[in-house]
């Protein structure tokens, strides 16, 4: 019987890499190539699959905010006024994500009419007590 040579691994080429696995950030790609020689004619231990890391631009990060607060008390104490609430940053956006919206919204009170005229020094005085 004549002596058997194992056949070397027929592969074909490399794929070309996938597309990046995220559209932004981290991610990872992918090539691959076949085995073209039947794998019952000789051993083949060479890789079919590789795999790399790969980076996009950062991912957008959108402007965070906390809940309002409750409405201030009115600045005055008779007549017209306004009243405040806020709400703090929590992520300021980064990478083209959503710019902040206000933080700060006011809007008008009136407590009750303001007494004028002589004398009225002395009802409020009274009236404080």
């Amino acid at each position: 019987m004549p002596e058997c040579h194992t056949i070397p691994c027929l592969l074909s080429p490399w794929s070309e890499w996938s597309d990046c696995s995220v559209t932004c950030g981290k991610g990872m790609r992918t090539r691959q190539r076949m085995l073209k020689s039947a794998a019952e004619l000789g051993d083949c231990n060479e890789e079919l699959e590789q795999a790399e890391k790969c980076m996009l631009p950062e991912c957008p990060i959108d402007c965070e905010l906390t809940e309002w607060s409750q409405w201030s008390e009115c600045n005055t104490s008779c007549g017209k006024g306004h009243m405040i609430r806020t709400r703090m940053i929590k992520t300021e956006p980064q990478f083209g994500g959503t710019a902040c919206p206000e933080t700060v919204q006011r809007t008008k009170c009136r407590v009750r009419k303001c007494l004028r005229g002589p004398g009225m020094e002395k009802r409020r005085w009274k009236e404080a007590r």
